[in-house]
């Protein structure tokens, strides 16, 4: 049973030490300079950084402000993978996400199409084939669930789309206080 256990906090204790690495070198630190600002010692935070030990919440979270960095909550997101009737499929999220703004305003690549999401109409015209055409992955990485409840009513979608999608929006737009349309 404990070795059970063990197996399946293994890939937990390598995605922390992970997390912790990227913040050390993002930081410019090495590891020896952030056990001593964080309270740890260097041969401990190597081991929490190559998956070895897993360290406390309380841990993680000194560590990483000692890096300049914060440990925080993330929804996770899903896509249901569902069909028009004429047998094309399509993704919608369990929920809108929120994009870092160089993300939400960048390039996104589509079907071999490039489009500037900065400029609102080269982004309608994305967000619409997005919604039609984009798998999870697509989605996940450049819907901006502000920016689509923005361009929601110009979206040219087919009615099957844009009702499977309708329940976001509308939910977004309650958390916001603003008036559907």
């Amino acid at each position: 049973m404990e070795k059970a256990l063990r197996q399946d906090i293994a890939p937990w204790a390598r995605r922390g030490g992970l997390l912790l690495r990227q913040a050390r070198r993002a930081a410019s630190l090495n590891q020896k300079v952030l056990a001593s600002v964080s309270g740890t010692s260097r041969t401990t935070l190597s081991a929490y950084e190559h998956g070895r030990k897993s360290p406390t919440l309380e841990t993680a979270g000194r560590i990483l402000d000692a890096a300049g960095f914060r440990l925080a909550l993330e929804a996770k997101v899903e896509c249901a993978t569902l069909e028009t009737r004429d047998g094309r499929a399509f993704h919608v999220p369990s929920r809108l996400r929120r994009l870092p703004v160089a993300v939400a305003l960048g390039v996104a690549r589509i079907g071999g199409r490039s489009y500037d999401l900065a400029d609102r109409d080269r982004r309608r015209a994305a967000y619409t084939a997005l919604l039609c055409e984009g798998g999870p992955e697509e989605l996940l990485a450049h819907v901006d669930g502000v920016l689509l409840v923005e361009l929601w009513d110009e979206l040219a979608l087919p009615e099957e789309i844009r009702a499977a999608w309708r329940p976001l929006v509308e939910e977004a737009r309650d958390e916001a206080g603003v008036m559907n349309r």
